[in-house]
C-alpha cells in the first residue's frame, strides 16, 4: 500500500501521472477504466433467471401438487399429470418475469439516484457520475458533498469533514494539506487525506484521487461485510401477512371439502387432486408480487415526472400526504435571481435605469464590484453562469455594467475566505491589493450592518450613525415589502501586518457600501399546484430564510398565504416553546428569516397534530428534518449529496409542482394496488364457492384440478397486471388524504370482495347446472369453465373504478383490454381446439355460449348497478 500522506502533493501527482491543474484526458480515463473498473463496492451476486425460476417451486402448496402429480402418473393419469406440470411451468415462467422486471425496475432506480462528482478534466470543471472517477482524477469538494473516493488532498479551505462513517469520531476532522510522517497512521490522524463515504461538513478543498471502488478504505470494510439491502414497504409486509392468514383459511376450507367428498364416498385421489388445485388456486400467492410490480411501474413513472424515489416505502406515505414544508426559493420560484434595485448613498435606484454620473455611478461600481468578488460564482466560456443562483445574478448585474469578475480576480487574488453559513448568514473573502489585503462581507442586511462601524459615501468612509443606520434599514424593508431578496455588502481594507485568521477579525469593524435588491419569480405551474394541494385537503406551507415581508408577498402570490394566516419569523419561533407551536402551528402558512434547525420542530409540531408531513431541503443542515419527516425530499439540483442520502425522494428539477404530481402518483400507485388487491380475492372466494357448494349440495364437481389452474394462470396473472396500469381517477386529487395506518380494506372493500366472490360463484354453479339438465358432466363442466373465466375477466372491468367503468372509459387502459384478449383467446384454444380431449372439455352450442356470456355478464351488470346506487 501506498503511503500518500508522507509524500508531497506534486509527488503524488507525479506518481498518478496527472497535471492538477489540467487533470486527466478523455483517452487516459478510459484506459484508467480499463485498469482499475468502476468507482463502486461489490455487492452480492444477482440472481439469476434460473434461481428466480427455481425458487418458484418452493412453494409449500406446489411441492404438494407436484408430488401429487407423482402419484396420478404411477396411477396411469398421464395425460391429466402432464397438463398440471405444463401449467404449473407457465405460472413460474410468469412469477419469474414478474421478479425480474421488479428487480431491473429497482436496479434502474439505484442507478439514477447515484451521486455525481465535480472533477477537473481536460483543463474544465465538468460533474460526473461517482462511479466513472479513476485514479488520477482531480475532484473538488464543498460543503454537503459526500466524498466519492480515497484521495490526497492539496488544497484545504477551512475543510472539516465527518469520518464517523469509518472512525466513529463523532466530531468532524479539520483537514489541512501539509505532510505527514511516514509510516503507518490510524486512519483518524491521516488529516491530508479524505475517504469515500465520508461527509464534508464546512468549507471546500481539492483532492487528487488515490484509490477507487473496493481499494478504498470503504472497499476494505465491504470485503469484510457484504450487505444487501432489501426495499420492503409496510404494505407489501401486510400483504404476505394477509396472504398466510388467507392460506390458512383456504387449506382449513380445502380439507373440510376433502373430508366431505371423501364422507360422500366421492374417490379418494379425486378430492385430494381437487382440494389441493383449489388450495393452489384460492391462495394468493400472487399478491406480495402485484404489489411489488405495482409499485415499480408507478415508481418508473415518477421518474418521467422527474421525481427519483430512493426509498419505496415513501411510495405509500405520498398518498396519506397532509401537509408539503416548501423551500422558496427554487421550488416555489424560477431559482433564476436577477438584481434590479440598488441602495447607495442613501437612494434607491432601479439598475436597469440609466445611473446618476459622477461620484454616485462609482459608488454604484465600487458596489457591484465588491459584491462579485464576493462569490464563488463565475461566467463560463458560453456566456452561462456558473454556482448559486443569488451569487450568479450578482456576477451578472457587475458584468451588465462593464465589470468583469475575470479581470477583477487578477488583480484582486483571493487568499483567504469564512464560507458562508446559515447561522452567520455571512461569507467574507479576503483579497490582496496594492498596499494590503481587501475584506469583503456579504450577507443579510441586519447581520451585516450590526458588524459595520462605517459607511461607505461618494468615495469616502464616514462613521455610521444611528440615522444612516436606520435609512439603510428602512430601505431594506421597502425591498422585502417588493418581494426582493436584499444582500448588503461591506468592506474593509487592512496591511500586510493586520491581517489575521478567524472569522472574528475579518467580520467586524466593516465599512457598508449598500444594498442589493433581487427577484426570483414565482414558477408559472406553482399557483396551479398549489390550489390542487388545497383541493386535496393538503396544506403547502413556505419556510425560507428570506426577509418576512418578502416571504408574505410571495406566499400571496402564490395561494399558500391567505387573509387571517399567520406568518413567523425564526427569532419569534424561538421565543415559542413546542406546546405552544404545537397549538399554532395549523395556522401558520408562512416561516421566515428561519434557520434549518427549525425545520425539525416545525415537522414534529405537524406530526404532533396528526399530519402526515412531506419536508423540502437541500443543504446539509437540512438532513435531520428531511429523515423527521414522513417523506423528505431533496432537490435534484441545488441539494447536497447529504440532504440525498437521508432523504426519501430527489426532485430532479427542484420544483414544487413536481412534489403534488408525486403526491398525486403516489395515491394512484395505492388505488391500483387496493384495485389488485379487490380483484385477486374476489375471484379467489368465488372459485372456493363454487367447488365447497358443490360438495354441499352434493352434486358432480364442478371443475377438474386442471381446470381450477387453467383458470387461475388465465385470470389471476395479465387482468391483475393490468390493473397496476391504470391512469388515475379524475378525482384522485379531489379526495382528502387517506388517515395514516388506515387500512387497505376500509370503506367496505372487505365486504365488497367477499359480496363479489359469492356471487361469481353463485352464476358459475348456475352454469354448472345448465349443463347438468344434458345428463353431461363433460358439457357441465365446460359452461362452469367458460362462465368462470369470463364472469373473473368482467370482474376485472369492475375493480377498475369506483364508480361506474362508463365514466372512466372502458378504452383508457388498454392494457386491460390486451390482458382480457389474450386471456380469452387461451380459454378457446382449450374448448375449441384439439386440447379440449386433454382438458375433458367439449364444444358448446351457441345458446350455451350465449347462456355462459349472459351469467358472467351478470357479474358486471349487477356490480355497476351496486354502484350507482352506493352513489345516489
Amino acid at each position: 500500500m501506498t503511503i500518500y500522506w508522507s509524500k508531497d502533493f506534486k509527488d503524488v501527482a507525479d506518481s498518478l501521472q496527472v497535471d492538477v491543474e489540467k487533470g486527466l484526458s478523455g483517452q487516459e480515463v478510459l484506459r484508467r477504466l480499463d485498469r482499475y473498473g468502476y468507482n463502486e463496492l461489490r455487492e452480492q451476486k444477482k440472481r439469476s433467471l434460473l434461481s428466480m425460476f427455481v425458487e418458484q417451486f418452493k412453494d409449500f402448496m406446489v411441492i404438494i401438487l407436484l408430488a401429487a402429480t407423482v402419484i396420478s402418473l404411477l396411477l396411469g393419469e398421464i395425460v391429466d399429470a402432464f397438463i398440471i406440470v405444463a401449467i404449473v411451468i407457465l405460472n413460474a415462467m410468469l412469477g419469474m418475469f414478474q421478479e425480474s422486471k421488479a428487480e431491473k425496475s429497482l436496479e434502474a432506480l439505484k442507478k439514477l439516484a447515484s451521486p455525481t462528482a465535480r472533477v477537473m478534466r481536460e483543463g474544465k470543471i465538468i460533474e460526473i457520475p461517482v462511479r466513472e472517477l479513476v485514479p488520477g482524477d482531480i475532484v473538488y469538494l464543498e460543503a454537503g458533498n459526500f466524498v466519492p473516493a480515497d484521495g490526497r488532498l492539496f488544497e484545504s479551505v477551512n475543510l472539516r469533514i465527518d469520518e464517523s462513517a469509518l472512525t466513529g469520531e463523532s466530531l468532524p476532522v479539520e483537514k489541512d494539506v501539509r505532510v505527514l510522517e511516514s509510516g503507518e497512521l490510524p486512519l483518524g490522524d491521516r488529516i491530508n487525506m479524505a475517504y469515500m463515504g465520508t461527509t464534508v461538513i464546512y468549507g471546500r478543498g481539492r483532492m487528487i484521487v488515490t484509490a477507487t471502488g473496493m481499494d478504498t478504505e470503504m472497499g476494505k470494510i465491504a470485503e469484510l461485510i457484504t450487505q444487501q439491502e432489501t426495499t420492503v414497504t409496510p404494505l407489501q409486509q401486510r400483504m404476505e401477512e394477509l396472504g398466510k392468514y388467507l392460506g390458512i383459511g383456504a387449506l382449513l376450507i380445502c380439507f373440510i371439502i376433502f373430508v366431505a367428498g371423501v364422507v360422500e364416498k366421492r374417490p379418494v385421489f379425486d378430492m385430494f387432486m381437487t382440494a389441493v388445485s383449489l388450495a393452489v388456486a384460492a391462495i394468493p400467492e400472487g399478491l406480495p408480487a402485484i404489489v411489488t410490480i405495482t409499485l415499480a411501474i408507478g415508481v418508473q413513472r415518477m421518474i418521467k415526472k422527474k421525481t427519483i424515489i430512493r426509498k419505496l416505502p415513501a411510495v405509500e406515505t405520498l398518498g396519506s400526504a397532509s401537509v408539503i414544508c416548501t423551500d422558496k426559493t427554487g421550488t416555489l420560484t424560477q431559482n433564476r435571481m436577477t438584481v434590479v434595485k440598488l441602495h447607495v448613498d442613501d437612494r434607491t435606484v432601479d439598475v436597469k435605469g440609466d445611473m446618476p454620473q459622477g461620484a454616485f455611478e462609482k459608488d454604484v461600481a465600487f458596489l457591484l464590484e465588491c459584491a462579485a468578488l464576493c462569490t464563488d460564482a463565475f461566467i463560463d466560456s458560453d456566456g452561462k453562469g456558473v454556482g448559486d443562483p443569488t451569487e450568479v445574478a450578482l456576477v451578472v448585474a457587475a458584468q451588465s455594467k462593464g465589470i468583469k469578475k475575470s479581470e477583477l480576480e487578477n488583480s484582486h487574488q483571493r487568499v483567504d475566505e469564512v464560507p458562508f453559513d446559515s447561522d452567520r448568514k455571512m461569507m467574507t473573502t479576503v483579497h490582496r491589493i496594492k498596499g494590503g489585503y481587501r475584506v469583503i462581507t456579504k450577507g443579510a442586511p441586519d447581520k451585516v450592518i450590526d458588524r459595520c462601524t462605517g459607511v461607505y459615501i461618494k468615495g469616502e468612509v464616514v462613521p455610521l450613525s444611528e440615522e444612516v443606520k436606520g435609512s439603510f434599514k428602512k430601505a431594506n424593508e421597502k425591498m422585502a415589502e417588493d418581494a426582493l431578496r436584499v444582500l448588503a455588502v461591506a468592506y474593509k481594507d487592512l496591511k500586510e501586518s493586520d491581517i489575521k485568521e478567524g472569522t472574528g477579525e475579518y467580520e467586524c469593524d466593516l465599512k457598508l457600501i449598500g444594498l442589493l435588491g433581487m427577484i426570483d419569480p414565482p414558477r408559472e405551474e406553482v399557483k396551479e399546484s398549489v390550489r390542487l394541494c388545497k383541493g386535496a385537503g393538503i396544506r403547502p406551507v413556505m419556510i425560507t430564510g428570506d426577509h418576512l415581508a418578502t416571504a408574505i408577498a410571495i406566499g400571496k402570490e402564490l395561494g399558500i398565504y391567505s387573509e387571517g394566516d399567520m406568518a413567523l419569523t425564526g427569532a419569534q419561533l424561538d421565543a415559542m416553546d413546542d406546546e405552544k407551536l404545537n397549538q399554532k402551528v395549523k395556522s401558520i402558512s408562512v416561516y421566515a428569516r428561519v434557520s434549518p434547525e427549525h425545520k425539525m420542530r416545525i415537522v414534529k409540531a405537524w406530526q404532533n397534530n396528526g399530519a402526515v408531513v412531506a419536508m423540502t431541503g437541500d443543504g446539509v443542515n437540512d438532513a435531520p428534518a428531511l429523515k423527521q419527516a414522513d417523506i423528505g425530499a431533496a432537490m435534484g439540483i441545488t441539494g447536497t449529496d447529504v440532504a440525498k442520502g437521508a432523504a426519501d425522494m430527489v426532485l430532479t428539477d427542484d420544483n414544487f409542482a413536481t412534489i403534488v404530481a408525486a403526491v398525486q402518483e403516489g395515491r394512484t400507485i395505492y388505488e391500483n394496488i387496493k384495485k389488485s388487491i379487490y380483484y385477486l380475492l374476489s375471484c379467489n372466494i368465488g372459485e372456493v364457492v363454487v367447488l365447497f357448494m358443490a360438495v354441499m349440495l352434493g352434486t358432480p364437481i364442478p371443475l377438474k384440478p386442471v381446470h381450477i389452474l387453467w383458470v387461475n394462470l388465465l385470470t389471476d396473472s395479465l387482468p391483475a397486471l393490468a390493473l397496476s396500469m391504470e391512469p388515475p381517477p379524475p378525482d384522485i386529487m379531489a379526495k382528502k388524504p387517506r388517515p395514516k395506518g388506515e387500512s387497505i380494506f376500509a370503506h367496505g372493500l372487505w365486504r365488497r370482495i367477499a359480496l363479489q366472490g359469492i356471487l361469481i360463484g353463485l352464476l358459475t354453479l348456475m352454469a354448472f347446472e345448465w349443463g347438468l339438465q344434458k345428463d353431461d358432466v363433460a358439457a357441465a363442466r365446460t359452461m362452469a369453465f367458460t362462465t368462470l373465466i369470463m364472469a373473473q375477466l368482467f370482474q376485472a372491468l369492475n375493480a377498475r373504478a369506483e364508480s361506474s367503468l362508463f365514466k372512466v372509459g372502458l378504452w383508457s387502459n388498454k392494457y386491460m383490454l390486451y390482458a382480457i384478449a389474450s386471456s380469452l383467446v387461451l380459454m378457446f384454444a382449450v374448448v375449441v381446439t384439439p386440447l379440449k380431449i386433454y382438458f375433458g372439455v367439449k364444444v358448446l352450442s351457441i345458446v350455451d355460449w350465449v347462456v355462459a356470456l349472459v351469467l358472467s355478464l351478470l357479474v358486471f351488470l349487477i356490480t355497476e348497478i351496486s354502484k350507482y346506487i352506493r352513489k345516489i
